[in-house]
């Protein structure tokens, strides 16, 4: 058997993490061809136990780089099957640089692949010749204990806030007022039904009952304390009873809980991936993060702080004194432009019918599972607003604001330019968005104004059918013996960095004018974003350019804004949102030429 070394660590959740070290000697001579085996057997019986791991080994297996790719890399018999092995228990090995020369030979596999982050090389460890590795690990903690309270839409008196909502005369209270003005009105008596009809409740961030513990269930167990404590003796009649009771009680509870998860996910995700996080014993959170200063920053106002200024580093400042022509994609007439929308009631109650109940309100403070609730009864006033905010061509300010949530994409945790931010918006504004939106797309679609070549955000469309058609096109290649060539490409922060005069040019190139370009420009225009850190919220900062992500209008935007990149290019080219790649069969010096200009081409497209 190889040699192993094993410690247990208990964390302050009282969860235990094991962490080994391993060593399988490629000398046969001394374990012979066994030792192969008996490593598979080892992540085996790691994978099936109950408790977390991170083992550090030194299994001598020679690979050039990580993750594998089959059949192309080198790999010997008992090295493929290592692989194997990590891929069926769904292992994460986490080095991926060389340690020994050119070739990774310590490997670092953990059951949860959050659990090592922030590995750095730091060269050969004196006299050895293997490097010496350094990372982070995190395990679950107990978080901090912060109360708030917030409304209890479980117990909320609904039936009372459509009463006073039908007692409103909406047509008197908007006569002759501007949007702006409507909004704060309709948004202040919502706000004033929740404190007057929705009871609060205290929320504890450090519950240290199970979610899933029933009433009936925490009686069964306080019960077997009672009957233990009165016989003191676990063996008693009584004692056996009450505790077999106990622990069908809990298991049952368990189980019904889980089950109504898995029954009611589509209807509330958050709650079936809430539950998952927390059986997850790697607790990731955000920070520290470095400032430009490259000061570790740990407070959550701070980390705000500096998440909203790389955030809003990366806005693209327009150029207005060139402002640069747009190809004219739409051909139609004039009477088949589309200038405006019908915004009617039927149409807005469905809507506000299919919002998600669990999604988070927007910087307005409207719960989606109230606005829901009583869709009947706002459908009218909000139509009202929709329509007007059409007709003068202004968006209220509260849906052009945004709480910005960091999502961790790769690399360092540390570094707060590894975060992508998505925009949490009013809901309210997400519905007229979606309206907006459908009306483009089918004035998109019934003039076939898309590129062929766009997959992303498109119905029918997805990364499976730009693969597909890739791997088409190359197989066909192949099939008659040529080789291809493609190029990949990615736009670096793409929806932060789009440019609204040039973007809404091109809008208006694709048959989109009147009113609804005069919205769209309102939407873009003195937009404004703060980045929540746990709980604590940054400054505002006005936004510059770009579409906010986690919007409803944004993607179809991009996709309008990017239309126009493959015109003029001569080998096929494939897009998913901005991601684009170039290729073609490379059989002559013109062909090479050709995939050339259309490089040049693509360059010359982002500088205009």
């Amino acid at each position: 058997m190889p040699e192993q070394v094993w410690c247990q660590l208990q964390t302050s959740r009282n969860d235990l993490v094991y962490i080994g070290v391993c060593y399988r000697t490629p000398n046969n001579d001394i374990y012979g061809t066994a030792n192969h085996e008996a490593i598979r057997n080892l992540i085996n019986e790691l994978s099936e136990s109950k408790f977390h791991f991170i083992l550090m080994d030194d299994f001598n297996y020679s690979f050039a780089h990580w993750p594998v790719v089959h059949g192309v890399d080198s790999l010997t018999m008992d090295a493929s099957l290592l692989c194997d092995t990590l891929d069926d228990n769904f292992l994460t090995q986490h080095v991926t640089v060389p340690i020994r020369g050119q070739s990774i030979l310590d490997l670092i596999i953990t059951d949860e692949p959050d659990m090592v982050m922030d590995l750095t090389d730091f060269g050969p460890l004196g006299s050895s010749d293997h490097n010496a590795l350094s990372w982070k690990s995190t395990v679950a903690v107990v978080p901090s204990n912060k109360k708030r309270m917030v409304y209890d839409y479980s117990k909320a008196d609904v039936e009372g806030i459509k009463r006073q909502l039908r007692l409103v005369e909406w047509t008197k209270l908007f006569h002759s007022f501007p949007v702006e003005a409507n909004w704060a009105k309709f948004s202040s008596i919502l706000h004033k039904l929740e404190k007057d009809y929705i009871p609060l409740k205290t929320v504890c961030s450090n519950n240290r009952k199970p979610i899933w513990m029933t009433y009936k269930a925490v009686r069964a167990v306080d019960h077997k304390h009672k009957v233990y404590q009165k016989y003191k003796n676990s063996e008693h009649p009584a004692c056996r009873k009450a505790n077999r009771l106990a622990v069908q009680a809990v298991k049952s509870a368990h189980r019904n809980f889980e089950t109504k998860l898995a029954r009611n996910i589509k209807e509330d995700r958050k709650s079936f991936f809430a539950y998952a996080r927390s059986r997850v014993k790697s607790r990731v959170t955000v920070g520290p993060i470095r400032d430009k200063q490259g000061q570790l920053v740990t407070e959550a106002e701070k980390m705000a702080e500096v998440f909203n200024d790389q955030f809003s580093s990366v806005f693209t400042v327009e150029n207005m004194s060139y402002i640069p022509t747009a190809e004219n994609v739409f051909k139609g007439t004039d009477n088949e432009k589309l200038l405006d929308i019908e915004t009617c009631v039927h149409l807005v109650r469905k809507r506000l019918q299919c919002l998600h109940a669990d999604k988070s309100p927007g910087a307005d403070g409207l719960s989606p599972r109230l606005l829901k609730a009583i869709s009947d009864e706002i459908a009218v006033p909000v139509t009202m607003l929709f329509r007007q905010s059409l007709d003068e061509g202004c968006v209220p300010l509260q849906w052009r604001t945004a709480n910005v949530t960091q999502i961790f994409k790769k690399g360092a945790r540390s570094q707060p330019e590894n975060y992508r931010p998505v925009s949490l918006t009013s809901q309210l504004s997400k519905v007229m968005e979606s309206i907006i939106r459908d009306a483009i797309t089918e004035h998109l679609d019934k003039y076939n104004l898309i590129s062929n070549s766009q997959h992303g955000f498109r119905s029918g469309r997805s990364c499976t059918t730009n693969l597909l058609t890739f791997l088409d096109e190359v197989t066909s290649a192949v099939d008659r013996g040529n080789g291809v060539d493609a190029i990949f490409l990615d736009f670096a922060k793409a929806f932060d960095k789009v440019p609204h005069r040039r973007l809404l040019i091109i809008v208006e190139q694709h048959g989109i004018g009147g009113k609804l370009t005069a919205w769209i420009e309102a939407w873009l225009a003195g937009r404004k974003q703060r980045v929540c850190v746990e709980g604590t919220a940054s400054g505002w900062e006005l936004v510059l350019s770009g579409i906010p992500q986690g919007s409803v209008l944004g993607p179809l935007l991009f996709i309008i804004f990017i239309n126009d990149l493959d015109l003029s290019i001569i080998n096929t080219i494939l897009k998913f949102a901005d991601d684009t790649k170039v290729f073609g069969s490379i059989l002559t010096d013109s062909d090479r030429i050709a995939l050339q200009t259309d490089l040049d081409k693509l360059c010359r497209w982002a500088e205009k």
